[in-house]
């Protein structure tokens, strides 16, 4: 069994064995979901890539000139297009020499190396096959390095999942190196629930998508038209769940996680949180995390928060 199976081997173990079944927003991703996840973000609903994109392309210049980073390395890369923004900036600073984007898809990753490698002669590019949520580990390139880690990902995790893992990007830098943040805001429900649930489906798709990856590493039998997309606003949390509803009993066989799980009819699978921030709430947990905040940006409508902060002395 491949490690990435047994790592799914072991959540779906923990997720279907909890009163109320969940699983890791990671398992989105194969190379079908990373597809998917790139024509959602082309959607007119989904507004978080359109804003953060109108950020970085303003403040692209003072990232590069506040930082002075020698190496960017980007957390959960994809397809890494809004990161062609930052590597701009900081090729016109004069600074830039390496190129580090870490993702869990193997297939994703490799097509933005290329990519970036064929577009960018003369930089060093180091793809790095790793799931960031578990272990980091050694971080290559020279210093001043500037973490990158867009998209409002962060949201993902829950609240003492997040501070464990910024303290866990803190771990691995030097005091006075850097990490660009990416977070979605707080906003009217209505916004927020449509960038979750597309009218075209696609969002749908990409939900479903994580059946199918269980299926393809554990052998399992979903059957992912069995279960229907919602998109649910907590406003006590401040957070976006997606979720997986059975529409009739079923029974599922999972071989390789050695399960047989039944679902009665309404019962759901929560997929994903995608907690919303506001600007004090961000700059607190960064500060817990040994980061200070040295730049809080937003696009124009306020919609998504761009924080750029400082790895400071910790104890």
């Amino acid at each position: 069994m491949s490690d990435r199976a047994e790592a799914l081997r072991t959540d779906v173990r923990s997720g279907f064995s909890a009163a109320q079944k969940w699983l890791p927003a990671k398992w989105f991703y194969d190379a079908r979901g990373s597809a998917l996840f790139e024509d959602i973000t082309r959607l007119p609903e989904y507004y978080p890539t359109r804003a953060e994109r109108e950020t970085l392309a303003r403040e692209a210049g003072e990232i590069a000139r506040v930082t002075g980073a020698g190496t960017l390395v980007e957390l959960g890369s994809g397809s890494s297009e809004k990161t062609r923004l930052l590597l701009d900036g900081l090729r016109a600073h004069g600074t830039l020499r390496t190129f580090v984007p870490l993702d869990v898809s193997a297939s994703a990753l490799d097509e933005a190396v290329a990519a970036i490698r064929a577009d960018y002669p003369g930089l060093e590019v180091h793809g790095v096959v790793r799931d960031f949520t578990e272990d980091l580990g050694l971080l290559p390139g020279e210093p001043p390095r500037l973490v990158a880690f867009l998209g409002g990902t962060i949201g993902n995790f829950l609240p003492a999942e997040r501070i464990k893992f910024l303290r866990s990007v803190r771990a691995v830098l030097a005091e006075g190196e850097w990490l660009l943040l990416g977070t979605d805001l707080v906003k009217d429900p209505e916004t927020l629930v449509r960038a979750y649930d597309d009218a075209a489906g696609v969002t749908a798709e990409f939900n479903r998508n994580m059946l199918r990856v269980v299926n393809d590493l554990l052998g399992a039998d979903f059957d992912p038209g069995a279960f229907a997309h919602e998109a649910y606003w907590d406003a006590e949390r401040e957070w976006i769940e997606m979720r997986l509803r059975a529409t009739e009993e079923t029974t599922v066989h999972i071989p390789g996680a050695g399960m047989t799980v039944h679902f009665a009819e309404g019962e759901y699978i929560r997929t994903e949180i995608s907690a919303k921030f506001r600007a004090g709430g961000v700059a607190a947990e960064l500060a817990e995390s040994g980061f200070a905040v040295e730049r809080w940006w937003t696009d124009a409508e306020r919609r998504f928060g761009v924080s750029l902060s400082r790895a400071v002395r910790e104890g």
